[in-house]
């Protein structure tokens, strides 16, 4: 009799690239349905979450809602997502070392993509280092760390166990993998900055790994954060073709690269604008009104610049995944930091955007002392800011630091919309009705 879980799982356990290990769970269910893949239910899984929609009113480059066409962390995570399968279809027909029967899962690398952003602030790096400097006696803010979190510990959070990712899921998104307080030891002691997950986040670093220590070569830092499963190499790579050309033609059409900046910013740092060159073709596709179709054809060459090699540590042994390094060809990742450093120093450093990050940094903040003032120092004001699941929980959380941690959860919850909002009905007063909504 014909069996349709049977005849699914028979096709895809063809796939000998993953094992039991790989497909395992944070804790152990029973399937749903019998016609989806174990990485299919992680991806469907975060596309069906509150969280990832939030995605569509938050800051990419410029804040969420300035206009249609801007791109959000949204729309950026489906471009990264599309990148990323791109890059599992192109190796799997051109490398010699993957088969019909071994090949990296497009599932597996669409679900990192899409979540590779979700535990990000509101108004983009701004919110996340305001965040980071409010939590940096307990513990930190990273939007990668976040991430983290909410996979393991707040989407679906009845569960006590998050979305229950499988370990090649989560080790997808791992990008990092030192310990806040490992950095604050080598930084005489300063609070970092950035690049860390939480110490107590250490557990699923454990169990990602089963239990396995690094070995002493592998430093906290970059060295260690460069220790990364096949799957998060491609989302990495990916991340940065979205960055670096998509995010490049939304700096164009919003003004702020212009053919007069771009000479000006390449003539300071000694950047070539012939035609061939980075720049150059950049400069040919503004004049030309073409600089989609040109970033468009730069994404596929970036995909194809890819290829994989064999490498051995002390996990490649266990899972195929650190078996095999992502190898990017040196050229388009070197045009790719060309692309990259101008947005960063034109764009991103321009009084313009400056101006806006300095506005989201003061009302993430003002908002964060009277929350903390009523909900985790419990100082007597007399009014219920929160509604009262939120309060409730933080209220019940022991010890400030824990109190403090879900007061930041909520925080990077918030849209670049319900951030000003929730500002403006607490500070500005003529703003404001009892129909609005709190958050």
């Amino acid at each position: 009799m014909f069996n349709a879980r049977d005849y699914f799982l028979s096709g895809f356990m063809q796939n000998t690239f993953y094992s039991d290990f790989d497909r395992e769970r944070l804790v152990e269910e029973v399937p749903r349905d019998e016609f989806r893949s174990a990485f299919q239910i992680d991806r469907d899984r975060v596309l069906h979450t509150p969280t990832f929609r939030r995605l569509q009113s938050k800051t990419q480059v410029f804040w969420s809602g300035e206009y249609d066409f801007y791109r959000t962390r949204l729309t950026h995570s489906l471009e990264v997502a599309q990148i990323g399968r791109s890059i599992c279809s192109y190796l799997q027909q051109t490398s010699d070392l993957l088969r019909e029967d071994y090949f990296i899962d497009a599932d597996l690398v669409e679900a990192v993509c899409l979540s590779h952003d979700l535990g990000h602030p509101p108004y983009g790096h701004a919110g996340e280092m305001a965040l980071n400097a409010l939590m940096a006696e307990d513990g930190g803010f990273e939007g990668n760390a976040q991430t983290l979190r909410l996979l393991t510990e707040r989407i679906f959070s009845a569960r006590k166990s998050g979305m229950n990712p499988t370990r090649a899921f989560l080790d997808g998104v791992l990008k990092y993998k030192t310990l806040w307080s490992e950095l604050k030891a080598v930084s005489a002691d300063q609070a970092p900055k950035n690049h860390f997950i939480y110490d107590e986040q250490q557990s699923y670093l454990d169990w990602v790994l089963e239990g396995r220590d690094f070995p002493v070569e592998y430093i906290p830092g970059r060295v260690r954060d460069g220790f990364k499963s096949i799957e998060c190499q491609i989302m990495d790579w990916a991340d940065d073709v979205a960055y670096s050309l998509n995010d490049l033609a939304d700096s164009v059409r919003a003004g702020f690269l212009s053919i007069q900046k771009i000479e000006q910013w390449a003539e300071a740092n000694g950047m070539e604008v012939t035609q061939g060159s980075a720049l150059g073709d950049l400069l040919g596709a503004i004049r030309t009104g073409k600089v989609e179709p040109m970033l468009g054809r730069k994404i596929g060459t970036y995909i194809q610049a890819v290829q994989i090699e064999e490498v051995q540590n002390f996990m490649s042994a266990v899972t195929n995944r650190y078996h095999y390094k992502l190898h990017v060809d040196e050229e388009v990742r070197a045009e790719s930091k060309v692309y990259k450093k101008l947005a960063y120093e034109v764009v991103f450093m321009s009084p313009e955007l400056n101006q806006l990050e300095y506005k989201g940094n003061y009302m993430l903040g003002r908002l964060w002392d009277i929350l903390s003032k009523r909900y985790v120092l419990g100082e007597d004001i007399p009014y219920q800011l929160l509604s009262d699941d939120v309060a409730g929980e933080i209220e019940a959380a022991e010890g400030v630091g824990g109190k403090r941690r879900l007061l930041c959860d909520y925080m990077a919850s918030l849209t670049d919309g319900s951030t000003s909002r929730l500002y403006k009905r607490l500070f500005v007063p003529d703003v404001g009705s009892i129909g609005d909504l709190v958050g």
